[in-house]
């Protein structure tokens, strides 16, 4: 399996990606195609020892870097590092592609390059969000601000096939976000979507989720669209933040609590790991034609290895054929009578 790997995106490009590409195909037995400028890749290849490994560089010139216009970016960088991987996919010359760049970047890359899966209208940015219960997905978180029903639902799908295949929840409980658990509750797009997602015999629909449902690990995968989505996101990131703040702030008040910290140093390095995006590697950006996975900005060589794990497993599993069939199979069922 070979699996593309943007070497000039994220913040510690080129050196993060190179090194996490190589860690990935160590342990996992993977080829990796390092797409980049070839200097900046080769300089930090000479870092490391790549005996036995399978390891490739597609020459890109350009970068998209991260304060860049998407769709602006892609257009004027025929030769970026996004775009050359996404070619690459598409030509059948990679099995998945993994950036940790510019996010819009890749989702105009992958919409322009790949196209979307057939029937579905809107692609979904995903990511792992910890819960008390382990992590669920969640979708989407920015590809798509204002959504109709149907987008739902297909976001709803992808989700139920990414949980089955790839994190490993048979039966996956899907919920819906809204302002509370009645069907009546929510704007006019999320009550229609609700009662379509009851029509889906394929979806594990558990109905509606309040925003405090989510970290309680009520549904392992939470449908909203991408406004709503990135909300909630960027909110637990800040509240992350100032809870670690208030807690490090408590912890060196006097002499008893910095004892006490002491004492508690394995379970707070215990809780950063649970909470840790490098574990998860990266999301995927679901609905479009290929095994496409968007690590975190700050990825780190951990990071980029887990997440060609994430692109690995998500090939070996079909995620995108069984999305395919999924859709085909359900928009029988459920839209046709909404249509009617």
């Amino acid at each position: 399996m070979r699996i593309a790997v943007d070497a000039m995106g994220g913040d510690h490009a080129p050196a993060a990606p190179v090194e996490g590409a190589l860690l990935a195909a160590r342990e996992y037995g993977v080829s990796v195609v390092l797409v980049g400028q070839p200097e900046a890749v080769e300089r930090e290849l000479a870092r490391h020892d790549i005996t036995g490994l399978s390891v490739e560089i597609e020459p890109a010139s350009q970068v998209i870097e991260m304060d860049e216009s998407p769709a602006l970016a892609v257009r004027a960088k025929p030769d970026s590092s996004m775009v050359v991987g996404m070619k690459l996919l598409k030509a059948g010359r990679a099995d998945g592609f993994f950036s940790a760049g510019n996010t819009g970047g890749v989702l105009a890359a992958a919409i322009f390059h790949l196209g979307r899966i057939k029937g579905i209208k809107r692609p979904a940015l995903s990511t792992i969000f910890p819960t008390m219960t382990g992590h669920c997905l969640l979708l989407d978180v920015g590809a798509n601000a204002e959504v109709k029903p149907e987008f739902l639902v297909q976001f709803a799908l992808m989700g139920h096939v990414y949980a089955d295949r790839v994190l490993g929840r048979p039966a996956p409980r899907v919920g819906l976000v809204s302002n509370g658990e009645e069907e009546s509750k929510g704007p006019p797009v999320v009550q229609e979507a609700h009662r379509l997602l009851k029509q889906a015999g394929e979806i594990n629909f558990i109905g509606n989720v309040e925003g405090k449902d989510i970290p309680a690990g009520l549904a392992d995968v939470v449908v909203t669209d991408g406004f709503t989505g990135n909300v909630i996101i960027k909110l637990a990131e800040g509240l992350g933040s100032l809870m670690k703040q208030l807690i490090r702030e408590e912890l060196t008040r006097d002499p008893l609590s910095m004892a006490g910290a002491l004492l508690s140093k394995r379970a707070f390095n215990r809780l950063s790991r649970r909470t840790d995006y490098s574990v998860y590697g990266g999301a995927p950006l679901l609905g479009v034609n290929g095994v496409v996975i968007i690590g975190h900005g700050r990825s780190n060589p951990v990071a980029v290895k887990n997440g060609v794990r994430v692109a690995k497993t998500a090939v070996e599993q079909e995620v995108v054929p069984t999305i395919r069939e999924g859709w085909r199979t359900m928009a029988q069922a459920v839209m046709a009578p909404a249509a009617g």
